[in-house]
Order: C-alpha cells, then sequence, then structure tokens
C-alpha cells in the first residue's frame, strides 16, 4: 500500500470510529428513554388514591400546638396476599412531643411501620391512629401535610441552600427559615457561607458533608411545621462523631414534635422516650435503652455491632 493510500485509510478510520461512537451513544440513550417511558405509563395508569370525601382542612401544626400521639393497635399488614405478614399484630404508641425509636436487624418491619402512617399502605387490620383519629378517617393529602419525612438517604438537589430548604415551602417567609436554622445548629453553617443562603451546594449537596446534608433535609421537613416528623435510617451512614451531634438534634426538635426514629443500631436510640424492638413483624421487646440492654441479647448485639466494626468507636 502507497504512503497516500495508507494516509487516506487512516482518515476513513478515524471519520468512521466517530460515527460508531455516536451510534453506539445514540443506542444508549435510546434504551434510557425507552425505560424513561415505559416508567412514566407505569405511573400514569396507576388507580388514584380514594377519597373519603371530607374536606380538605389544614393538618400542619398551628402556633401553639404540640405533636401529635400516634398509636397502633392488632395492625396487620401483608404487602402481598401470598407473602409472609410484614405487621403481625404489632403494637405501637408515640407519645406527643417525644422521641420514639424503632431499632432492629433489616426485615423486621421497621420501614413498614413508617409506610403506613403516611397511607401509602392501608393496614389489613387492627387500627391505626394519629391523634386519636382513625388513619382510614383522613384524607391522604391533609394527613401527609401534617407529617414530615427524611430519608436514609437525604436528598440535597442542585442549586441554592435557600432552594433546598424551601423546597416544600417555596413561599416560607425569612423569619420562619431562621427558626428552622437553629434546632438543626445550620446557624453557623449559614453564617460562614460566602452567600448565606443563596449560596450554591452543588449537585446533590457535594459541598456539604453527610452531617450537614442531613441537617438540611431535617431542616427542610421542620419548615412545614409538621406535628409528626420520620426519621428512617438518618444516621446509618454517619461516622461516629456525626452520628452523636444528630442525636443531639434529634433530641431538641422532639421537645416541641413527635419524633419516630427507625435505626439498625440501638445507640442511635440512647435518648428515645421509649425503644421498640420488632422481629419479623412482632414487637420483641419494648422499654428504654438502659433496660433492653440488660434484658434483651438482641438489643445488646445491635449496642454492641458498630463498637466492634473496625474504625467503630471504643466505647459504649
Amino acid at each position: 500500500m502507497g504512503v497516500a493510500s495508507l494516509i487516506g485509510f487512516l482518515l476513513y478510520l478515524l471519520h468512521l470510529v466517530g460515527a460508531v461512537a455516536q451510534l453506539a451513544s445514540g443506542i444508549s440513550g435510546l434504551r434510557v428513554g425507552v425505560v424513561a417511558v415505559r416508567r412514566i405509563h407505569e405511573v400514569l395508569e396507576l388507580e388514584p388514591e380514594a377519597e373519603s370525601g371530607k374536606p380538605l382542612v389544614p393538618a400542619a401544626r398551628q402556633a401553639g400546638e404540640h405533636g401529635a400521639a400516634t398509636a397502633f393497635r392488632d395492625a396487620g399488614f401483608r404487602y402481598r396476599e401470598d407473602a409472609p405478614a410484614a405487621l403481625d399484630g404489632a403494637p405501637f404508641d408515640a407519645d406527643p412531643g417525644g422521641l420514639t425509636a424503632v431499632v432492629g436487624p433489616s426485615g423486621s418491619g421497621k420501614s413498614t411501620l413508617f409506610a403506613l402512617p403516611e397511607r401509602f399502605y392501608a393496614i389489613d387490620g387492627g387500627t391505626a391512629r394519629i391523634d386519636g383519629r382513625d388513619l382510614r378517617d383522613r384524607e391522604p393529602a391533609a394527613l401527609r401535610r401534617s407529617i414530615g419525612y427524611v430519608e436514609q438517604d437525604a436528598p440535597v438537589l442542585a442549586g441554592t441552600l435557600r432552594a433546598d430548604l424551601t423546597f416544600a415551602v417555596p413561599h416560607a417567609a425569612p423569619a420562619g427559615i431562621e427558626r428552622v436554622l437553629a434546632p438543626v445548629r445550620l446557624t453557623g453553617l449559614v453564617d460562614s457561607l460566602p452567600q448565606g443562603l443563596d449560596t450554591e451546594v452543588g449537585h446533590r449537596g457535594t459541598a456539604l458533608s453527610g452531617g450537614r446534608r442531613q441537617r438540611v433535609a431535617i431542616a427542610r421537613a421542620l419548615l412545614r411545621r409538621p406535628r409528626v416528623l420520620l426519621l428512617d435510617e438518618a444516621t446509618s451512614q454517619l461516622d461516629a462523631l456525626t452520628e452523636s451531634e444528630l442525636r443531639d438534634v434529634m433530641a431538641e426538635v422532639a421537645e416541641t414534635t413527635t419524633v419516630l426514629v427507625v435505626a439498625h443500631r440501638l445507640s442511635t436510640a440512647t435518648r428515645a422516650r421509649g425503644i421498640l424492638v420488632p422481629e419479623d413483624g412482632r414487637v420483641r421487646a419494648d422499654g428504654v435503652h438502659a433496660a433492653l440492654l440488660r434484658d434483651d441479647d438482641l438489643c445488646l448485639r445491635l449496642a454492641t455491632a458498630r463498637m466492634l466494626r473496625p474504625g467503630g468507636p471504643s466505647g459504649p
């Protein structure tokens, strides 16, 4: 092959490689788009929630109003008719304005207990009440306005810290924002940022540490003035020091709001008024931290599991 032919071949090859790469990228994008469209259609085809026909009244906390008592009696639930019971008569009580923890290993029914108060699922038997009213008699939208929820991987969106905090309350007054910053100890962070609340936090909050993202999520939930605050594994991915700081935050918030915490580790619930330990959908034990450590082997293992891990705390 002559030099001119070789150079021509290589130039054609370079052009061909680019076209093949674009084709592969296009096929990949098409597949992602097809999956996204399928999921959108699945959502559009869902049956709407049944409304009780009662007027939608504001259910969020009013000035001077305390948290809401939450109680389950003989509650049973299965995700499918042929599935084992996720809850099998588990009793549950959370006093208004206090911290109650649900602690146990994976699959014990902790997250199910959190899905039921918001009426994502309906119980199969027994009763579930908030403020003495059966959940089945409450409008889902009004009920959910009274509940704040913070999940394990607290989502922080690209944008400013103010936009993240006011995501659910876009017209929140500056005084309302200041009110929720102090309990979650974000005032110092805001003061240190170059543009305060208008500072960009990056995609998924990359400018913030894990503990700060969790506090932002809690503050965002508190800005809605919920009567019940659900924290689902909010400390599971944090180091011991940050977890200790968030335990203090939860205890302070619980002075005025009913706080329910789901956790794998018993150490997360050291300040809880009451601790519920489910196992296979039933209540294995309940009580306060010290009593559970003394009387229940599973609770003792849950409390010591982190200390036995490499890098875990050196003492209780």
